[in-house]
């Protein structure tokens, strides 16, 4: 049984009918999560078989070095993938190959331990101690001026390059399996997890897991270890998690007259946006389609009037001459950091219905193997799925990750308009607009206001709960970020870099991108943080080398919030960058 913290169980759909799971792979920690005492009990092995049976991927993400790693755990062939040394090396059991994914700890570094009379355990790109040997750690990277850091997981100490976290090593797994870390569920226990449970769709935490993770997970099992890991595969199995309110998975799709944020989420049901032509739609779409760049989820636009062709973060396939090629379409959408708008203005237009016909199965039966893409927005539905279209029979009850954009509902398939969850009516009478969509399923709006409502305010109908709202839309932001790539990904020179040097000048911690920035900051200890947040150093450079003057500002005020501690103040810097940056690269 699992235990919600923060946020309670909801409400099971009504609707029993099988749907393709989104989560599709689960990523463990091994010591203190799966295992006990170094070993995983039977139990919890047979659920872990459970879950590859039911088609889930499965993945390890441990402290460990392989060598102990395989005298440990004799079934490890369970696994997809297996990140050890946290994050420094990959094992593909299948294969038996390993990839490194860091640097080989230097030689001097080493020499310096031993002449310390530091006792270490050296992996492949790993040192490993134990308390209380970190200040003598410190020291000899302090003195060699190397760029390593320092993770702590209940005692034991591990030097790694920087930026080598369980999170990068899981990103590159997830690589190699072509899946998105959006629907993939986190378990750990320690501090070392932090950042890979981050990284996941679903964070959670056992039982016996420390505070601090306990707090930012999405939820906590009730019972410990491998007991509680074997709970959480049981609900996966069962019902994919359905029912848990998961914020890392919403997205903002307006704003009541309270001012709180009204969601969205790919696990839920679809979304119809409807009013007269230049009402507002694709401000609304466009809004949506930028915030779904920010977070990573992924997308396809089936775009009939070329609309979106130019739309940033993403591939286009067709144009006004070129029929768009359907194998092409979904093979490019197989690789989860692809955005793909599928242009048919090259199709004649009483041919588009029977394009799309040909479309719509095939990216279902992607989301059936992959879960992605998270979202589908067709616009102009009514062109692609008019009354007479004979696929709209084959649809599920309930369309997840759906957006459809129309001027005229009442034209839309009526078995289409029945899967819909959510109605944005936008335009001058929204009233009218919400009307004839309820008029075509044959039944009763909710009681409206005729005429025009205020610039930037629309109605919002929640069709199966009968609630109806005014809500304010999320305009684009449409910002220009000439270099984006360039200060993400790219190579700052050594002037313009950022250096994590601590308060007394010890470390050598160069970033020079925004990207290793995040990754150094996240492994960084906690005093060097703050030294440079309350020196006002982050803000400054983002100011003097980003030349981003917004969001330096932005983290000046978080820089000037004292009462924000470093996990918080780390976040909160992590995720106005990725706003305007690294998520959407």
């Amino acid at each position: 049984m699992l235990l919600a913290l923060p946020f309670v169980a909801l409400t099971q759909p009504d609707e029993t009918e099988n749907q393709p799971m989104y989560f599709v792979a689960l990523a463990t920690d091994y010591d203190g999560t799966i295992a006990e005492d170094g070993v995983v009990a039977e139990a919890t092995l047979e659920a872990l078989r459970e879950l590859k049976q039911s088609g889930r991927n499965l993945l390890l993400a441990t402290g460990r070095q392989l060598p102990d790693l395989k005298k440990v755990l004799p079934e490890i062939a369970l696994f997809d993938l297996v990140v050890a040394e946290n994050g420094g090396v990959l094992f593909d059991p299948r294969t038996s190959e390993e990839t490194l994914l860091a640097a080989e700890p230097p030689q001097a570094f080493l020499e310096r331990l031993q002449a310390r009379e530091v006792p270490v355990s050296v992996g492949r790109c790993i040192v490993a101690t134990s308390e209380p040997h970190q200040n003598a750690v410190l020291e000899a990277i302090r003195e060699l001026g190397l760029e390593l850091q320092i993770i702590f997981n209940k005692g034991a100490v591990m030097v790694l390059p920087a930026g080598v976290t369980k999170a990068s090593g899981l990103e590159a797994s997830l690589t190699l399996l072509k899946l998105s870390p959006h629907n993939v569920v986190g378990i750990g226990d320690a501090e070392n997890d932090h950042s890979f449970l981050r990284y996941c769709g679903c964070a959670v935490a056992v039982a016996n897991a420390l505070p601090l993770l306990k707090e930012s997970a999405d939820f906590v099992t009730e019972e410990p270890s491998g007991a509680g890991v074997a709970a959480l595969v049981r609900r996966m199995v069962a019902d994919d998690l359905a029912g848990f309110r998961l914020p890392r998975q919403a997205v903002e799709l307006a704003l009541d007259e309270a001012g709180a944020p009204v969601e969205i989420s790919p696990r839920g049901d679809s979304l119809l946006i409807a009013g007269m032509s230049g009402a507002g739609k694709s401000t609304v779409a466009s809004g949506l389609l930028e915030r779904f760049v920010e977070r990573g989820f992924q997308f396809c636009v089936v775009d009939p009037e070329g609309d979106y062709a130019e739309l940033e973060n993403t591939v286009s396939f067709g144009d006004a001459k070129h029929e768009p090629r359907l194998q092409e379409a979904v093979e490019l959408l197989r690789h989860p950091k692809e955005n793909l708008v599928v242009n048919l203005l090259g199709v004649e237009l009483d041919e588009r219905p029977c394009y799309f016909a040909k479309l719509f199965p095939q990216l279902c039966q992607l989301r059936a193997e992959t879960a992605r893409p998270h979202w589908i927005l067709i616009d102009e539905a009514h062109h692609m799925m008019p009354p007479e279209w004979a696929t709209a029979a084959n649809l599920p009850q309930r369309l997840e990750g759906t957006i459809l954009v129309t001027v005229h509902p009442e034209h839309v398939a009526r078995a289409v308009l029945k899967t819909i969850a959510l109605v944005v009516a936008v335009g001058p009478d929204p009233a009218a607009t919400l009307r004839s969509f309820c008029g075509a399923l044959s039944e009763a709006p909710p009681e409206l206001r005729d005429g025009p409502i205020e610039r930037g305010l629309a109605y919002l109908w929640e069709r199966r709960e009968r609630r109806f709202r005014r809500v304010r839309i999320n305009e684009p932001r449409q910002l220009l970020r000439r270099h984006t790539r360039k200060y993400a990904e790219g190579e700052l020179g050594e002037d313009r870099s950022f250096y994590f040097r601590g308060p007394d000048g010890g470390l050598n911690l160069r970033a020079q991108n925004l990207r290793l920035f995040l990754q150094i900051a996240e492994g960084v200890d906690d005093t060097t943080w703050l030294h440079h947040l309350r020196a006002g150093d982050y803000s400054r450079w983002l100011a003097e080398s980003i030349k981003d003057a917004e969001l330096a500002s932005e983290v000046a005020g978080i820089e000037e919030n004292e009462a924000l501690n470093a996990g918080e103040s780390r976040a909160q810097v992590k995720n106005a960058i990725d706003r305007g940056y690294t998520a959407a690269i």
